[in-house]
């Protein structure tokens, strides 16, 4: 069983910086190939794949809208994940998840296993 939430969320304006953070509370052991990752969510699309990082090698993999605004980073110690955003734009306003797989990289939502409740991103001027 596991367990995630997030925070950090807020109001900001395009061309701001936002880190997002997500706690990971685990029965078990997060093992090396487990993988941890972001989506996004806005009214009335379905969940999208934002970036995801492999807990023990670190390789990480974004989706081509954020790739070198957003920096997804682990630290092991404190089981925590974290969503660098910078230089965000209108459209990056949605609800942000943080989700969990034990199972290998995906960039698809119904392949992860656990998720946190979600936090919310707002980008407006």
């Amino acid at each position: 069983q596991a367990q995630l939430k997030e925070s950090g969320g807020g109001s900001v304006k395009p061309g701001d910086s936002l880190r997002l953070s997500c706690t990971i509370s685990v029965s078990g052991r997060i093992y090396s190939s487990h993988i941890m990752g972001w989506f996004r969510q806005s009214p009335g699309k379905e969940r999208e794949f934002v970036a995801a990082i492999r807990w023990g090698y670190g390789t990480t993999h974004y989706s081509d809208g954020v790739k070198g605004r957003f920096t997804i980073s682990r630290n092991s110690a404190e089981k925590t994940v974290d969503l660098q955003m910078n230089s965000l734009k209108p459209e990056d306003t949605a609800v942000y998840f943080c989700a969990y797989d034990r199972n290998g990289l995906s960039t698809s939502a119904a392949d992860y296993e656990y998720w946190g409740q979600g936090t919310q991103v707002t980008v407006s001027s």
